[in-house]
């Protein structure tokens, strides 16, 4: 059997880092990343998302040589700017308009509450700004779409967060669908458990899991939902849904998603099937690939050193905003678009949608504002 072979996410292998170049803490030279060009970003939201996954994966990319500073960010609570600002440094503001019009930036992190991810984006675009927005990339299915119109109109760069796409489980199972490794991905399988009720399922939690399906498998032509409420105590309609998925490409798939279960290992699994071959993702830590009836599995996951295990690496932050980087400069392509991000919001309200009317729902869905009025009008009969 011939193993297949990965280089990991940053171009050596922990291995190599270890043991042949002694660089254990993965902190030595890298002339290829020092010598881009230098950038600096703004940040409007200093939150929770941004303190313990953004700052945290530029301050890594930093340590790895990664030009990059978050030179001024914009927060409208005091405490958090003046935590934010003893920790990592930089200007704080109080209103991001300000920063815009004071601060020379080469893009944005946009980190804000998911209801003014729109405005902030709108303002970015204005600026000639590029941006990379937390997911979901809005909360309603007509928003997601003005916001994307309007960077194209700017001519400027929309990114949106869609992190797993840079976990190298995740990465991997992607090249190896795209090598023809399994062949033509016909089923796909995936669940998600949030575990606790006090943020919402879909818009939340399994977002992630529906960017993952688009990002693994590819256009979705139909979806049918149906779910249930087990928990009264919770304020979102449903906390247990499961839903059948027809794709463009002719294959199909299912999800299941669950907010009454516990957040506990295994929380997360994918699944895709091909030609008398499958691969599987469990908790994005472990890629299992099942090439063939008479070949035994292989299986990728992080072992040495665990000095270079990073929540903000394996996690898939620091390639997200490595890449915003390198699309800025003209390297790279963007992972993830703004029309990806709302392609996976349309998604979530076709599951809405299916959920409210019991039937299947076709996509795309043709009036993004229609669509928003009636899940509105289903949340709040829920």
């Amino acid at each position: 059997m011939t193993l297949i072979r990965f280089d990991d996410t940053y171009g050596h292998t922990p291995y190599q880092k270890a043991f042949v170049d002694g660089d254990v803490y993965g902190v030595g030279y890298d002339a290829e990343r020092a010598a881009r060009k230098p950038l600096t970003m703004g940040m409007i939201g200093a939150g929770g998302v941004a303190q313990s996954k953004y700052l945290p994966a530029v301050t890594r990319l930093r340590t790895i040589w990664e030009p990059i500073q978050i030179a001024a960010f914009a927060e409208p609570r005091a405490d958090h700017r003046d935590k934010v600002a003893a920790i990592y440094g930089g200007r704080g503001y109080a209103d991001y308009r300000v920063m815009l019009a004071e601060e020379a930036l080469d893009g944005v992190l946009v980190l804000s509450p998911d209801a003014l991810h729109r405005e902030h984006v709108l303002a970015c675009a204005e600026a000639g700004l590029p941006a990379l927005v937390e997911k979901p990339i809005a909360r309603s299915l007509a928003d997601a779409v003005a916001m994307c119109r309007a960077a194209d109109a700017a001519g400027t760069l929309l990114m949106t967060v869609a992190n797993k796409r840079c976990s190298p489980p995740y990465k991997r199972a992607r090249r190896l669908i795209d090598d023809g490794v399994i062949g033509s991905p016909s089923l796909f399988s995936g669940k998600f458990n949030l575990g606790y009720d006090y943020v919402d399922l879909l818009e939340a939690g399994t977002i992630h899991l529906f960017d993952l399906t688009l990002y693994l498998m590819g256009t979705v032509q139909r979806v049918n939902a149906a779910g249930m409420k087990r928990d009264p105590r919770g304020s979102y309609p449903v906390d247990n849904v499961v839903l059948t998925l027809d794709f463009a490409s002719g294959a199909v798939g299912s999800l299941i998603t669950s907010a009454s279960a516990l957040s506990l290992k295994p929380w997360e699994r994918v699944e895709v099937y091909g030609d008398h071959a499958w691969l599987a993702v469990e908790d994005q830590y472990e890629l299992t690939l099942y090439a063939g009836e008479r070949e035994g599995a292989q299986s990728w996951r992080p072992v040495v050193p665990n000095t270079l295990l990073f929540d903000e690496e394996f996690g898939g932050y620091m390639g997200l905003v490595e890449n915003f980087c390198q699309v800025i400069r003209g390297a790279e392509s963007p992972v993830v678009t703004g029309w990806e991000g709302c392609r996976a919001y349309e998604l979530l309200t076709a599951v809405h949608l299916s959920l409210a009317r019991r039937t299947s729902v076709e996509l795309p869905l043709a009036d993004p504002a229609a669509a928003d009025a009636e899940v509105a009008t289903w949340l709040k009969r829920s």
